[in-house]
């Protein structure tokens, strides 16, 4: 029986030691040719300010010459390193903005025995994600192709390589492990594969493989106290540069899917006071300007809980999945509204040149101090006085003039000159109508009020209990 077991425990450990690769040298050799060190360079401007004066002749001359000109006369050039990858064989290539933002010049160098200094062209550039793509004027390149950064050979623990220009050393080759999955750096789109895969300054822009050769993430940011590789890397996945990649080829420019709503997270505590809503999930509608969403009947209080036959887990995931729907497609939306589901069709429209206008950005108001108690809150019905005090430009609600510190009101962060607009998910223009909804509220065995709050015009709800 021992025996047994202890060959049962060989044969496993050595399956386990076939799954780890021997050698990434064979994975190297074959994709190497396909990426691309990029060098940058910016004309920066000579010094416009005032000038030293030194007597014509002195000794000391040259010396304040030099250092107002620096090296060279007036303007000088700054250059800078970056990597990239090949990603069709008539030479579109793959990179960071950040890599190439601002430059005058673009130099592609190929692998080692390839086509050194080449000119580039940049094709198009997407901040939001961090990708630009670019175009060099060769033939029969090779190059590589994106993998799916969601399927197998992308999980957590997945041996991947990274490939790169790491301190500008030139072609250098790391080798790790996926890390973690969906992280979220600081932008709308983000979807970061993290990896302990050695990344340093100049692999931005360079291509994460999978075993398979496929290009799984683009390298991108480091998290680290010294500004060196501690471990902690993260490559924008192939799930979101295949479709900014597409675009930029066709387009020059990203065209995202818009919506037209502003949304917010559903928090625990607010589900009680959601009428149909059994977990913290979805999207909360705070506001429907005009636009495609106010166009298919969506209304401010909805729960998006599907968005074209994807269920909704939160925002992060709705706005992901809006951005990389086609401009004017017809998408079926599922919404929660007064403990129904609604069936809607929104035709979506294109968020680069919509939201501004439909989200124009707010103006900062005052916060003084200004009058009856309910739910910790001190509020006031609209007046003209009130309205130039908080600079208010909403002509209908409650507006909070005081605040009890010790409240549950003051902990979720509202503030004096916020306006309440909604309560219950209904309209309200006076301290009866809110008095009204808490009583149906009460009635109706809810512990909690879900209160329709708008600072500055950007809304937002809160869940306020009943029990205080």
């Amino acid at each position: 029986m021992t025996l047994a077991l202890a060959l049962v425990l060989a044969q496993a450990t050595a399956s386990n030691a076939q799954t780890r690769p021997a050698t990434f040298a064979d994975l190297a050799e074959q994709v190497s040719p396909s990426v691309v060190n990029i060098t940058t360079s910016t004309v920066v401007a000579g010094r416009t300010g005032p000038r030293g004066i030194v007597p014509e002749g002195s000794p000391f001359e040259d010396f304040f010459n030099d250092l107002e000109r620096g090296p060279g006369e007036g303007a000088r050039r700054s250059s800078a390193l970056g990597s990239g990858f090949v990603i069709s064989e008539d030479g579109f290539i793959v990179t960071n903005n950040h890599v190439i933002e601002g430059a005058d010049e673009i130099l592609i160098e190929f692998y080692p025995g390839g086509e050194p200094g080449v000119p580039a062209e940049l094709v198009g550039t997407d901040p939001n994600t961090d990708i630009a793509l670019l175009k060099v004027d060769l033939e029969d390149l090779p190059f590589v192709e994106f993998g799916d950064s969601n399927g197998a050979g992308s999980r957590v623990g997945d041996w991947v390589m990274a490939m790169g220009n790491p301190l500008g050393q030139g072609f250098s080759v790391s080798a790790g492990i996926v890390s973690a999955r969906n992280r979220a750096l600081s932008g709308t789109y983000d979807d970061y594969i993290q990896t302990d895969a050695a990344i340093n300054r100049g692999n931005s822009g360079g291509p994460l493989f999978n075993m398979d050769g496929d290009v799984i993430g683009v390298n991108t940011a480091i998290l680290s106290p010294n500004g060196g590789s501690i471990g902690i890397g993260f490559a924008m996945s192939s799930a979101v540069v295949t479709n900014v990649v597409d675009q930029l080829k066709e387009f020059g420019e990203t065209r995202r899917g818009w919506l037209g709503v502003r949304i917010q997270d559903v928090t625990p505590d607010m589900v009680e006071a959601i009428e149909g809503l059994d977990m913290a999930r979805g999207a909360l509608v705070t506001d429907v300007p005009a636009g495609p969403a106010e166009d298919a009947g969506m209304v401010s209080g909805d729960v998006i809980l599907n968005f074209d036959g994807i269920e909704i887990e939160d925002t992060r995931e709705l706005v992901r999945i809006v951005g990389n729907s086609p401009v004017g497609k017809e998408v079926p939306v599922e919404v929660l509204r007064d403990g129904d589901m609604e069936a809607l069709i929104v035709v979506l429209g294109r968020r680069e040149t919509s939201e501004a206008v439909a989200f124009p950005a707010s103006t900062e108001q005052e916060e003084d101090p200004a009058s009856a108690e309910v739910l910790g809150l001190t509020l006031s019905e609209i007046t003209p006085e009130l309205s130039e005090q908080f600079g208010l430009s909403i002509e209908e609600g409650l507006v909070i003039t005081g605040i009890n510190a010790e409240s549950e009101a003051a902990s979720k962060g509202l503030l004096e000159g916020d306006v309440i607009t909604e309560a219950g998910q209904q309209a309200i223009a006076s301290i009866a109508d809110l008095e009204a909804q808490i009583e149906a509220a009460s009635e109706a065995g809810r512990k909690s009020l879900l209160l329709l709050v708008r600072r500055g015009g950007d809304p937002r709800f809160v869940a306020l209990s009943l029990e205080e």
